[in-house]
């Protein structure tokens, strides 16, 4: 519930320590299917928007795997951190009921107890990295991002990643608990609570003071953008049909010529907008020039694109990938850019060559080709340039990083979440923006087929997530923004755009520094895994 649409982030301070809470008293077997259960439950409740694809079958389908497969990151932390908890001795048969308190073989200090909540929070920053890069990567409600509203502490992914509040959130929790179950085993001890809380709070205090004041730090913009922003709520069961493509161009075009009339400097259709590749519609290129005719309007729009292997390649191929072009007010197709990272069984099915029954389980019938380049376009009038993002590259903290190197002054993501209805997903998604601006520390604007239209500063504020006029944010309309723009020398990019996911492999790394030899243990010798070292 810490999530879109619900937002109650306090949730989020809570639920790792009840999972530990929960798991006291009880074998490494039975936590590990506690933890596995809690993992599911949240992954079920918080992904159930994929069973609003119009697709018989295949959402329960990819729904059910999918939870299943990250209830195993949850249940592998709650494992790992109950066999490390210093001075544990587990009941060698699973407990005929749950015990809601700590248990301990033995008396723990409060040196062991915290250097434990510490290292809870690392392997759940380890746990969150993993899931975000093993089979390409699903990095979707990692815990920080239900933090996305709480500037004060987001700051800190400037330089940490969303890895730092998800760390930060996890170490307060199991803090938490531990302070309760102190004060659980001996009433009279009233001030265990400072002593427990007082390491996490002080840090937690400490990123707030850090983002206060980068909330409050002041620069005068270099330039400002006037873009336009088209949403026009195509539902996805029009996008797939081929006799409703005139009506789907009508209403772009309507719209647009309506945006039009204030002049933007950048005008933007979303994630496959138009219904045909436009290198192959004469007519349809005609139709996006004459718009943009007697302006100084750019433009940007989705769009297919086709591209054949030369006649001396030894093997002929046509390729297709999901594409951004950039249009010059001239008519010039100025630039594109193909997209880095593919949906697994939206866009391509993996090893289909050598198990083609995996289409079985899949609606798509064909697939794309990924990109293979870094792109970012320019308008030379402006001397401005920007990178694209197209559909959910931007939940991947490591491809917009990789876009933003090059000398950008902001972010452009066109998406499609016409695929969901109008759900909890265009929020969940949204999430992300606000830590993509503050990573690479520069606005990212975002233009959806039916929201969350928006634009998002440095600081990870959101702009214009409703209409003004009281259009429902899923509906069709035109939004409006002057985007103020800096441009940033390299020396003073953030921390986060210059060097990458630092923090989150070095927790990673010295997690499984730890935590694989007691695996080892556990499976070689598993009474043996009963009595780990104690963390001191």
């Amino acid at each position: 519930m810490a999530f879109p649409r619900w937002n109650v982030a306090g949730f989020a301070w809570i639920a790792p320590g009840m999972i530990l809470l929960a798991g006291s008293g009880c074998t490494s077997r039975t936590r590990f299917r506690l933890g596995y259960t809690a993992g599911v439950v949240h992954a079920l409740a918080g992904l159930h928007w994929l069973l609003y694809m119009p697709v018989d079958f295949f959402p329960i389908l990819g729904w059910i795997s999918l939870c299943a497969y990250l209830g195993l990151y949850c249940a592998s932390w709650a494992w790992l951190c109950w066999r490390l908890f210093p001075g544990e001795t587990p009941p060698s048969t699973d407990s005929p009921h749950l015990s809601f308190r700590f248990e301990s073989g033995q008396e723990t200090t409060w040196a062991q107890r915290s250097t434990w909540a510490l290292f809870c929070a690392l392997a759940w920053v380890a746990g969150e990295t993993v899931q975000s890069h093993l089979f390409t990567g699903f990095p979707w409600n990692l815990l920080g991002a239900s933090h996305s509203s709480l500037l004060l502490l987001t700051q800190i992914a400037a330089f940490t990643g969303v890895s730092g509040v998800s760390f930060l959130i996890v170490w307060g929790s199991v803090a938490l608990w531990l302070t309760a179950s102190e004060i659980a085993k001996a009433p009279s001890k009233r001030l265990a609570w400072q002593r427990e809380l007082a390491v996490p709070m002080t840090a937690v205090f400490l990123v707030a003071a850090y983002g206060w004041k980068q909330l409050h730090a002041t620069s005068a913009a270099d330039q400002e953008l006037r873009v336009a922003l088209v949403q026009p709520s195509i539902p996805q069961t029009m996008i797939w049909d081929e006799n409703a493509s005139s009506q789907r161009l009508s209403k772009l075009f309507e719209l647009s010529r309506g945006a039009m009339t204030e002049k933007p400097d950048l005008l933007v259709w979303p994630e496959a907008a138009l219904p045909y590749p436009i290198r192959f519609e004469a007519e349809l290129y005609l139709g996006l020039t004459r718009l943009l005719t007697n302006t100084s309007t750019w433009m940007v729009f989705g769009s297919d694109d086709i591209s054949l292997t030369p006649v001396t390649a030894p093997v002929q191929a046509t390729n297709y990938y999901n594409s951004a072009f950039l249009l010059s007010p001239t008519g010039e197709l100025a630039a594109h850019y193909a997209k880095r990272q593919l949906v697994i069984f939206g866009e391509y099915v993996p090893l289909v060559k050598w198990l083609p029954f995996l289409r079985w389980f899949t609606p798509i019938t064909g697939g794309f080709s990924a990109g293979e380049e870094r792109v970012s376009f320019e308008i030379p009038p402006r001397r401005l340039r920007f990178s694209p993002l197209i559909c959910f590259e931007d939940m991947f903290a490591r491809v917009v990083r990789d876009q933003a190197q090059e000398d950008c002054q902001f972010l452009l993501n066109i998406t499609n979440d016409g695929w969901f209805g109008e759900s909890a997903q265009q929020w969940q998604h949204t999430t992300s923006a606000a830590f993509r601006a503050i990573e690479n520390g520069i606005p990212l604007v975002r233009c959806s087929n039916n929201g969350i239209t928006c634009w998002v500063d440095a600081r990870g504020r959101l702009f214009g997530s409703e209409f003004e006029s009281g259009i429902s944010p899923y509906g069709e309309g035109v939004k409006h923004f002057t985007v103020p723009l800096h441009h940033a020398p390299k020396e003073s990019w953030t921390f986060y755009r210059k060097h990458g996911e630092v923090f989150s492999w070095s927790c990673t790394l010295l997690v499984m520094t730890i935590g694989l030899p007691v695996w080892i243990r556990s499976r070689r010798h598993p009474a043996a895994g009963l009595n780990p070292p104690t963390l001191t």
